[in-house]
């Protein structure tokens, strides 16, 4: 079953941390995260999950993971 992304969390742990903050505002990733959408994968990969059983991790989080490794693995 493939499973949804929960919007951001705010606060890491909820002991104050702020990601946002903690992140340099010229950082590559935010450029990315502002261009693209990667809620697209949810409708290209539907047909390929089925309907019962356990949750899988979302689909733009695994492509995410995917871009990271492309973009650090050099």
């Amino acid at each position: 079953m493939m499973s949804y992304q929960d919007p951001p969390q705010s606060k890491l742990f909820y002991i104050g941390v702020n990601i946002d903050k903690r992140i340099r505002k010229n950082h590559p990733l935010r450029k990315i995260r502002e261009l693209i959408d990667f809620d697209f994968i949810y409708n290209e990969v539907r047909d390929k999950y089925g309907y019962n059983g356990n949750e899988s991790i979302p689909p733009p989080v695994i492509l995410k993971l995917m871009l990271l490794l492309v973009l650090w693995e050099t």
